[in-house]
């Protein structure tokens, strides 16, 4: 390729064709290369420094972008940096050894105990009557989501049994087994795991699947929209927002809200760190230590109420 060559198209189509990203993954690469190029305003891509990298970094900073995007966009530099230096003379890679700023340590939100068991329990509607097909799914899928821990995406992938691979789609990446009282699905990195369901949630399932349509495209999806389609996650983020809203939940409800409250609960319960890691299907137990975090937090809490010493009268 000659000094006009199209750089980042090459290394996408590098990305796309040999390393299998998804779109969404090749799609985050490409804005982010955008930006770069829209940062060094037409130098070459040789031409490029340490310096000049900093400075791009700083800039994203004064802007008041989260320092985890940043890093991202660190990562997503060095990557193309290392794999322009095997197509072309680069004295070095310019993003190498350059950090995001420092990350605040944030704690993962976490309903209380009894907070989470009212907000899955409680049905949307108080009057009398049958409750509607909506509903039962809603029930069912909430009650999944904080009895096993689930993520939303591993939650909306999940089949009503096990299907291999035909001429209607993919083989199943998760489903229930109703009978070992455990859900399969398979997690980031394409890791599967197995993870109990409680007698409540497999109740709640059970109430779903009496009234539960068939797909409308003759899959095996376990949560069907309104038209019969498989839940996507965003309306699984909606449902749950509103329902928590209906019933007065003391915080901005989401699905990953209840995965910190499974999380946080069992480790309360058992103190088990290496369990709630596997169930989580967390790759490191560093990513599971933060929970340690909100249990230490929840006994202070408990402390500062009861001791008698612990506040200055």
């Amino acid at each position: 390729m000659g000094a006009a060559a199209d750089w980042p198209g090459a290394y996408l189509l590098q990305l796309r064709t040999q390393r299998k990203l998804s779109p969404h993954t090749l799609d985050a690469y490409r804005r982010d290369l955008a930006e770069l190029a829209g940062h060094a305003a037409g130098l070459d891509w040789q031409a490029i420094v340490a310096a000049d990298i900093r400075r791009y970094a700083s800039t994203l900073h004064a802007r008041g972008l989260h320092p985890r995007s940043i890093a991202r966009k660190l990562s997503s530099w060095r990557g193309f940096f290392d794999w322009l230096g095997r197509q072309t003379p680069l004295a070095s890679n310019p993003a190498s050894g350059i950090r995001a700023p420092k990350r605040p340590r944030s704690l993962p939100k976490a309903l209380s105990v009894d907070d989470a068991v009212h907000l899955v329990a409680t049905p949307a509607r108080t009057a009398g009557g049958a409750p509607e097909p909506a509903e039962l799914c809603n029930r069912a899928m909430f009650e999944l989501l904080y009895s096993s821990g689930l993520r939303v995406s591993e939650l909306c992938g999940l089949d009503l049994h096990y299907r291999g691979a035909d001429a209607r789609g993919p083989a199943s990446l998760g489903w229930i087994d109703s009978a070992a009282g455990e859900v399969l699905v398979t997690g980031k990195g394409n890791k599967r795991r197995a993870v109990p369901v409680g007698a409540a949630a497999l109740a709640a399932l059970q109430a779903w699947l009496a009234v539960r349509p068939a797909p409308a495209d003759g899959g095996a999806a376990l949560f069907l929209s309104a038209r019969g389609a498989r839940m996507a996650p965003r309306v699984v983020q909606l449902r749950i927002k509103a329902h928590g809203q209906a019933l007065g939940t003391p915080a901005n409800v989401h699905p990953h809200m209840l995965r910190h409250s499974f999380a946080s609960h069992l480790l309360q319960s058992s103190g088990d760190l290496r369990a709630v890691q596997d169930m989580l299907g967390h790759a490191s137990i560093a990513s599971t230590q933060v929970y340690t975090a909100l249990d230490f937090q929840h006994l202070a809490q408990v402390y500062d109420r009861t001791h008698p010493r612990a506040k200055s009268k």
